[in-house]
């Protein structure tokens, strides 16, 4: 994904202007930098065990999803490009994808090239796309309760409200 990445003459990852020790760069160095990264929404990660998710079927998505280049473009990771990386069989891929795929967060799409062959699956992430933004109100839900108990436990006296106490005369 290295080509998302803006380069100067020097071949060095420029800071986004106005990001500081926010970018890439600044948080990884530049030659890991220059390599390229992958957009992942913070939801996909916080929410694996709500996706059903195990850390191997996360894997797997995460490494089609760094083949997601273009939002009009289906990623294309071959079975073997994925075995390699992750150090599991081409057989535990299709496993894992099968899984994904009967829980609806992806679709294999079978594509075949000019000449009529097969070539590798596309994975449609649409139903990802789609699940993750109907769980995304839970969680922008619950971001915003603890923001507004963060601030209620700044407050003098932990946020609390104090009523006027009416005092109760003990003599008759």
């Amino acid at each position: 994904m290295s080509e998302q990445n803006q380069e100067n003459t020097d071949g060095e990852v420029s800071a986004v202007p106005g990001k500081g020790s926010k970018s890439i760069a600044a948080r990884w160095g530049a030659n890991v930098a220059k390599i390229g990264y992958c957009p992942v929404p913070s939801i996909l990660l916080r929410a694996q065990r709500r996706l059903g998710l195990n850390p191997s079927q996360l894997a797997v998505l995460l490494q089609i999803v760094e083949h997601w280049w273009d939002a009009s473009r289906a990623p294309y990771p071959s079975k073997a490009e994925l075995s390699d990386r992750l150090g599991i069989s081409e057989r535990q891929i299709q496993r894992y994808i099968k899984q994904m795929e009967e829980a609806g967060l992806l679709a294999r799409v079978a594509y075949y090239g000019d000449s009529g062959g097969r070539e590798n699956n596309r994975y449609d992430l649409s139903g990802l796309v789609n699940r993750l933004a109907e769980i995304a109100p839970d969680f922008i839900a619950e971001r915003e309760e603890r923001k507004r108990k963060r601030k209620a436990a700044a407050m003098p006296g932990g946020g609390r409200r104090r009523t006027s106490r009416v005092k109760v005369s003990t003599t008759p």
